[in-house]
């Protein structure tokens, strides 16, 4: 049977792009190690296991009580950080920016305010992330729009929530550039948000 391992994407533009916000050197080494390794260990956990082969890795993130307690958290983790890194990559772009539109537009305002609300408790939730983990905007079980954070590499659908977009604040994502001021990246990152992208994720 041929299983078709899980591979690292290719980004959707290079790796200067988006300068000045991400440097050049944090995008390759970012891409190039750090998701290449989740991409790599994935493989390797799951390996020795047949009923596992073939399963999406958000089929394993969703179903985690199903994979077995001697490889759980290298699945979580390198899962986590595969599926985090390919929305990462998608909702970036060099023409980004600005501010989202239709429906997307409309719940922001609905449950954060305004957009320059929402934006606010976006870095504020993302500055407050002890360690390294993320910050989501996510929609609930009801439906309606939450900012979270994450530890690590998890991923919110693991708590049945679904991810519309999130930002990376380990430091590997930020501190050859901003050094330890994590809150200048958060507020950088937003001329480079791909809306057009992250308005797809939101009306799937």
């Amino acid at each position: 049977m041929d299983i078709k391992k899980y591979e690292l994407p290719e980004l959707p533009y290079k790796y200067n792009a988006l300068e000045p916000y991400i440097s050049e050197e944090i995008m390759t080494l970012h891409h190039t190690k750090h998701h290449a390794a989740y991409v790599n260990n994935l493989n390797v956990a799951i390996e020795p296991y047949d009923n596992l082969l073939g399963k999406s890795a958000e089929e394993l993130l969703m179903n985690l009580n199903d994979v077995p307690e001697e490889i759980r958290t290298a699945v979580r983790n390198n899962a986590g950080g595969h599926v985090n890194h390919s929305m990462f990559w998608q909702i970036m772009s060099p023409n980004g920016g600005g501010e989202p539109n239709g429906k997307l537009a409309e719940e922001i305002n609905k449950y954060f305010g305004s957009f320059g609300e929402f934006q606010n408790k976006f870095n504020d939730a993302g500055g407050k992330r002890f360690g390294s983990g993320w910050v989501w905007l996510v929609q609930n079980k009801d439906g309606a729009l939450e900012i979270i954070s994450t530890a690590n590499q998890d991923n919110p659908m693991t708590d049945g929530y679904t991810p519309i977009m999130g930002n990376d604040v380990w430091e590997h994502a930020y501190y050859l550039q901003y050094k330890n001021m994590r809150p200048d990246y958060l507020k950088a990152w937003w001329n480079i948000v791909n809306w057009q992208e992250i308005e797809k994720i939101f009306n799937k």
